[in-house]
């Protein structure tokens, strides 16, 4: 079998972070902490928080020597071929989410999709994405889902959408997962109740891997019942209605 064809002896590791307030060391493997042992090249969202989990994770690693480049919204596209300069001159990139992993409901998928193209390494580590835990706890079809970020702000849209979702879930075996604004999660829930079928099942994933870890799927019409608050709590919800 051929090896793929790099170009560059620099790779880009894509380096997941914890969820939430927790101890990295216990939610990330050790090979994340050798691998920022090495690195002092990273792109980041957000330079403070990114400082913090480094040093969280290896504690006697000098600030000074880590060169962060910001990836949000007010990155400009034209600077970006330039944050994998290192990899071009063997030096090695990490690739740091906010929260769990890079390149999933991440800008930093297209850091990755820019490697690919200057043929660049990319290297995926193991680390906890809120997605997929929720899918996993949740019950529901593990061999079809589809992850819809982000439901209309609109409150009319939003229960559109939840219905259009449900139906796909019934016609497809499908589970569907989406997300919210941690602020809105419990106006989303209310729209939930009201909008879908009281058999179909909700999953409410929340605070994944932190002390405050909240997972239960049981119908809608037992969700009208369930005294929940998810106001500024990461939350992932998994709906699917049986056909």
């Amino acid at each position: 079998m051929a090896e793929a064809p790099f170009k560059y002896s620099g790779k880009l590791y894509l380096i997941p972070t914890t969820l939430g307030e927790s101890n990295p060391l216990q939610v990330l493997p050790y090979s994340i902490r050798k691998i920022i042992e090495k690195v002092d090249h990273y792109i980041v969202e957000n330079e403070k928080t990114a400082r913090r989990s480094i040093k969280q994770v290896v504690p006697g690693k000098k600030q000074q020597i880590l060169k962060l480049s910001p990836l949000n919204k007010f990155t400009d596209p034209i600077s970006l071929p330039s944050f994998l300069d290192p990899c071009k001159e063997g030096l090695d990139v990490g690739l740091l989410s906010e929260a769990g992993c890079p390149g999933v409901a991440d800008p930093g998928a297209e850091m990755v999709k820019l490697a690919h193209a200057e043929g660049i390494q990319v290297v995926p580590l193991v680390g906890p994405s809120s997605i997929l835990l929720a899918m996993m706890g949740s019950g529901m079809n593990g061999q079809s889902f589809t992850f819809h970020g982000y439901l209309p702000i609109d409150k009319k849209e939003r229960k559109q959408e939840l219905k259009t979702l449900e139906k796909i879930s019934a016609e497809k075996n499908q589970a569907q997962i989406f997300i919210e604004t941690p602020y809105r999660n419990n106006g989303l829930l209310e729209d939930i109740k009201q909008a879908l079928h009281p058999a179909t099942r909700l999953c409410i994933a929340c605070d994944l891997t932190l002390e405050s870890e909240y997972i239960l799927t049981q119908p809608v019409s037992a969700w009208s019942k369930t005294k929940v608050d998810l106001h500024k709590r990461p939350t992932i919800f998994v709906i699917q209605k049986e056909n």
